[in-house]
């Protein structure tokens, strides 16, 4: 690394963009994500997909409850 950096021609705000999505990473404990793991390669579907389709379903429930 330099001792310095010159950053006299910067711009700020050249790369933000107001309307990106951050996608935030979730940290699930050790033994839901093992059952998980083992659920979606038991049923030959990437993890991602199956937890995201499991909460989808969740949320139709708390929703038909209101």
């Amino acid at each position: 690394m330099r001792d310095e950096y010159d950053f006299s021609k910067g711009e700020r705000g050249k790369f933000y963009n107001p309307n990106a999505k951050h996608n935030i990473p979730v940290y699930l404990d050790s033994e839901v994500l093992d059952y998980f793991v083992e659920k979606a390669k038991v049923k030959g579907v990437e993890l991602d997909a199956m937890v995201n389709d499991l909460l989808k379903k969740d949320i139709a429930l708390i929703e038909g409850v209101k």
